[in-house]
């Protein structure tokens, strides 16, 4: 039995681009947590990759092996109205969840977003997905509203969660 703690949480690299397309692809496909129903293409997440590097947003990976496992990352708005915000987004692929990653996961990109200068990280969550609220409650996010009937999966619509947090 694999733990949390025995996995690599790791900045992304170039390398990683692969295997965090087929986690990302993994998620998607379980059609319950992300809006992807499946991960865009490989080659338009490799430039969304470099460009996370490139442009200093914070993205870190579990990985167990060489292979990713889960992610999380925090894409820092383009607009200048808003350059103080960043949208976080995460997932960790079947048999690995509830060992803790997550909870690693996204301290250190929400760590990584205090030393880069974010003052608010944002995210939706479906309000089916427990679980994640209860983590995004657990590092300091906070509910900030309910958008009913967000999202619609297999005919079935989902509210979605904005939460918050707002560093000091």
């Amino acid at each position: 039995m694999i733990s949390g703690d025995e996995i690599a949480i790791e900045h992304i690299r170039e390398e990683h681009i692969e295997s965090f397309h087929h986690a990302l692809d993994t998620v998607s496909r379980e059609r319950k947590y992300l809006s992807f129903l499946e991960a865009p293409p490989l080659e338009n997440v490799r430039p969304f990759v470099l460009d996370m590097i490139s442009g200093g947003h914070p993205q870190v990976v579990a990985v167990d092996g060489g292979k990713v496992v889960g992610w999380c990352d925090i894409r820092r708005s383009d607009r200048p109205t808003h350059a103080h915000c960043g949208t976080l987004g995460m997932g960790i692929i079947p048999g690995y969840r509830d060992k803790g990653l997550g909870t690693r996961l996204i301290i250190a990109a929400l760590d990584l977003a205090k030393e880069r200068g974010f003052h608010r990280v944002q995210l939706q969550v479906y309000a089916t997905n427990t679980r994640a609220i209860a983590l995004y409650e657990k590092v300091g996010l906070v509910r900030e509203g309910v958008a009913r009937d967000e999202v619609k999966i297999d005919g079935q619509f989902i509210d979605s969660i904005g939460m918050a947090v707002i560093f000091g």
